[in-house]
């Protein structure tokens, strides 16, 4: 498989566009792929964007264009940090990088200090209303993961559980034609030194020819770095308002 910055950037942000998707779906909003962006066709959930660039060089008029100004929150992903949406009322909300972990690479060690967890992939109402609770850490926003997300074949909530069957750790696994996408990488104590070994354990595991892509900023990118992952180009999510 082809894997220059390019053609990584890409896959990322298709994959990253198709889990969007996902989530979108899962709240009865719909949405559709186009051959430079996928948008959604209504407001798009809380802390997802209501669309995703899959190609440079997007005309930032026909973007705008599909997204609804009139919902509170809309936002726009740009994955290739190119566009300019000022004119039409978004300011840059973050900025972060693309990052790749090659298929096959070393299995990481686990932080000092860390406890082993064992992982599952969630299957039923019950165990997903855990895991969002766990993720949420107290915030209001467990409600974001619904049902509908158990039901799409190439969507996986993976769960770190302690030794009482605690959810400890988790991710979100977006599995597509040349890459698995991971999102939403928390755990409740100890923060990402403490989710990536289980997190990566299961993805080898479950994906072992397939690179993992996502994205990360700040000091959470350092921390994927230490765990095999490279940055491979810059994105950057514009919010309409504000």
């Amino acid at each position: 498989m082809t894997t220059s910055p390019q053609f990584l950037v890409r896959a990322a942000a298709r994959n990253n566009a198709e889990w969007c998707a996902a989530m979108c779906r899962a709240h009865g909003v719909a949405g559709g792929f186009g051959s430079e962006a996928w948008a959604a066709a209504g407001p798009a959930p809380v802390c997802y964007p209501d669309a995703v660039t899959l190609e440079p060089g997007v005309d930032p008029d026909a973007l705008v264009a599909r997204v609804d100004l009139g919902s509170p929150g809309a936002s726009v992903k740009d994955g290739f940090a190119d566009l300019d949406l000022t004119r039409a009322g978004f300011r840059v909300l973050f900025e972060a990088q693309w990052i790749h972990r090659p298929a096959g690479a070393a299995a990481p060690a686990r932080a000092p200090g860390s406890t082993d967890l064992a992982w599952d992939v969630v299957r039923d109402p019950g165990a997903l209303r855990a895991w969002a609770l766990a993720w949420d850490g107290g915030a209001g926003n467990a409600g974001l993961f619904r049902d509908g997300l158990l039901a799409d074949p190439e969507t996986f909530v993976i769960a770190g559980r302690s030794g009482d069957g605690r959810v400890a750790a988790g991710a979100v696994a977006t599995r597509s034609s040349h890459v698995v996408g991971v999102s939403n990488v928390f755990a409740r104590d100890g923060g990402p030194d403490a989710a990536w070994p289980v997190v990566l354990h299961a993805l080898d595991r479950l994906f072992p020819a397939l690179p993992v892509v996502g994205y990360e900023s700040g000091d959470d990118l350092e921390t994927a770095v230490r765990y095999g992952f490279e940055p491979v180009g810059p994105l950057r999510v514009w919010l309409h308002g504000g």
